[in-house]
């Protein structure tokens, strides 16, 4: 139960910076941040073989749209 707790604290915290930080480079880190607690809480708070394949599905969909905001906020692909 600690690590929910724990899990819980990081995501609040990220949370709280994602909403205080002004600069949408820096948000970034924090809201990959978010998505991995999610992941995560899912995990802890599910008692069930199949809560590990939907926090890695989870896990798997953050990531690319992770990837996709963070690839159009530098300019996407340069031809």
């Amino acid at each position: 139960m600690i690590a929910l707790y724990i899990v819980a604290g990081v995501a609040v915290f990220a949370a709280i910076r994602v909403v205080i930080e002004r600069n949408t480079g820096r948000k970034l880190p924090y809201a990959n941040v978010l998505n991995f607690a999610v992941a995560g809480t899912i995990v802890l708070l599910l008692d069930h073989p199949l809560s590990l394949v939907a926090a890695a599905a989870y896990f798997v969909g953050s990531t690319l749209e992770a990837n996709a905001v963070a690839s159009t906020y530098a300019g996407g692909v340069k031809r």
